[in-house]
């Protein structure tokens, strides 16, 4: 249980949370408590048994008739708290605070009989730079009383930026970005890019899996852009990072900032945009009055699953930015002189398409084919086997806005590879590649393009080899940010590019 608010006043000023009944989050803090718990027989384990077999973390012994604790193993496992020049004892150390916390968590420990775990925020210069989990868990001395304690530290860093780096252009006055979770490098390619550095701020996990988000720079009156793509990844879902977006745009409200906007280069939950079964969610509106409800003031995405349905979807501003230029560029260079068809693998991304198509023919200033794929999906399962377009002795080209477990471009490649394609290249703006892209792996293509919206899984990135290109976005995102900020044209930016 939580004990801080029945604790003395002294404690409460040292430890931000104090629990009795530990379930520690850090890896150094919950080793050292299960071995303590495995080597417990009804009583607190001897301090002699476990001096004699090493189990990590650190010892300190309470000096007869003193209030003062002397370090007997463990001097690394303080590095993060106490210098490694520091006295052995308690009462000689320089860190005159850290000190003090030790000696009062011991001091409880033994009194309760119990381990306790504290937790508590390191201090630099003024500036939170890490938040702290303290086990500590009494040992017993020869005669049974309880006059040593076992424990370990957990040290999570905050996340600051990077050192500064060449700057490509000015800084923008009254512009904070931020980045979240795995989005932090593509934060940081879009922050050099506008010529700004990258705002830090302060993520935590508590045991139960619940989270705390906060900024750790001054954002009032300021115009606050946070870069986070939702996509699920190993350890947290699309929905986590939602839930971590909406309560890091509501703690920059309650911390006064002018304007807030959400850049997701990937949208959670847009695929569902419309009802095909009775009593169907139609999550893009949900998405978007989530949004709202808490303060953004703008969302911007990159190649929304449905356009329309996106921009309808929010009563704030709403701005549909798209890969197509990058993935034009990318192209041109591939096809060279030889023919080329654009593929949609399903009718609902024929639209995307055919507008690619047509940049392709104004970029090549001749006729690019066209071909689709017929597809039906219905309680998980895909069928439909019409395909419609001349794709013989040409390079073939599926686009899709996503690709997750990729049986809808792994059908499409083998249909064009029926139908005689010379070269099957295969592009998405969001490479999820769900199961490690496993659907994928023995599909005959040529080449897989996507890009950095979502960061590519090492495992994925192995699987495919250099048969996987992965075109960066930070560019286009930070002509927008610009944009967005000062004043300037979406709508140019997405004709002609970053």
């Amino acid at each position: 249980m939580t004990t801080l608010a029945m604790t003395q006043p002294f404690l409460r000023r040292l430890f931000e949370r104090l629990d009795s009944a530990p379930q520690p989050v850090g890896a150094e803090a919950e080793r050292v408590l299960a071995q303590w718990r495995a080597a417990r027989r009804g009583v607190a384990p001897p301090l002699a048994t476990w001096i004699a077999s090493p189990r990590g973390g650190f010892v300190f012994r309470k000096r007869e008739g003193q209030r003062d604790y002397e370090l007997l193993s463990g001097a690394e496992a303080l590095a993060p708290l106490l210098s490694s020049s520091e006295s052995a004892r308690l009462s000689a150390c320089a860190d005159r605070r850290a000190a003090v916390r030790l000696r009062r968590l011991f001091d409880e420990a033994l009194r309760i009989g119990e381990p306790v775990l504290a937790i508590f925020t390191l201090v630099e210069q003024g500036r939170d730079i890490a938040s702290v989990e303290l086990i500590a868990a009494p040992l017993a001395l020869a005669d049974g009383a309880l006059g040593a304690v076992a424990g370990a530290l957990s040290v999570s860093r905050f996340i600051f930026p990077a050192p500064a780096r060449p700057m490509r252009a000015p800084a923008q006055p009254g512009l904070v970005l931020f980045a979240l979770g795995s989005s932090a490098t593509l934060g940081e390619q879009v922050a050099r890019e506008i010529g700004i550095e990258l705002s830090p701020h302060e993520e935590r996990r508590f045991e139960d899996g619940e989270r705390k988000i906060r900024p750790l720079a001054d954002v009032r009156g300021r115009d606050v852009q946070i870069v986070t793509s939702l996509h699920g990844e190993a350890g947290e879902t699309g929905a986590d990072k939602l839930l971590r977006l909406l309560f890091f745009i509501g703690a920059l409200r309650d911390a006064g900032a002018a304007k807030t906007t959400a850049i997701t280069p990937y949208l959670c939950y847009a695929r569902k945009d419309r009802r095909t079964k009775p009593r169907d969610p139609v999550t893009t509106r949900m998405v978007a009055q989530l949004l709202e409800a808490i303060g953004a003031d703008a969302v911007v995405t990159i190649d929304a699953h449905n356009v329309a349905a996106f921009e309808n979807a929010f009563r704030i501003e709403a701005v549909a930015l798209d890969a197509q230029a990058l993935l034009a560029r990318h192209f041109v260079q591939r096809i060279g002189d030889a023919p080329a068809a654009v593929v949609s693998p399903d009718l609902g991304g024929e639209k995307r398409a055919e507008l690619f198509r047509l940049r392709l023919e104004a970029t090549l200033g001749r006729p690019i084919a066209k071909a689709f794929m017929d597809k039906h999906r219905s309680m998980g399962q895909v069928s439909g086997e019409i395909f419609a377009g001349d794709v013989a002795g040409r390079t073939a080209i599926v686009l899709d806005d996503l690709i997750s477990g990729g049986g809808t471009m792994a059908r499409a490649a083998a249909a064009c590879r029926a139908n005689g394609a010379a070269r099957i290249l295969l592009a998405a703006t969001h490479g999820l590649f769900a199961r490690g892209g496993a659907t994928l792996r023995d599909v005959e293509v040529d080449e897989i393009v996507v890009t950095d919206c979502v960061p590519i899984a090492a495992d994925v990135a192995t699987a495919f080899g250099a048969k996987l290109t992965v075109l960066g976005v930070a560019p286009l995102l930070a002509r927008a940010i610009e944009r967005l900020h000062g004043g300037g044209s979406i709508d140019d930016l997405l004709e002609r590019g970053p």
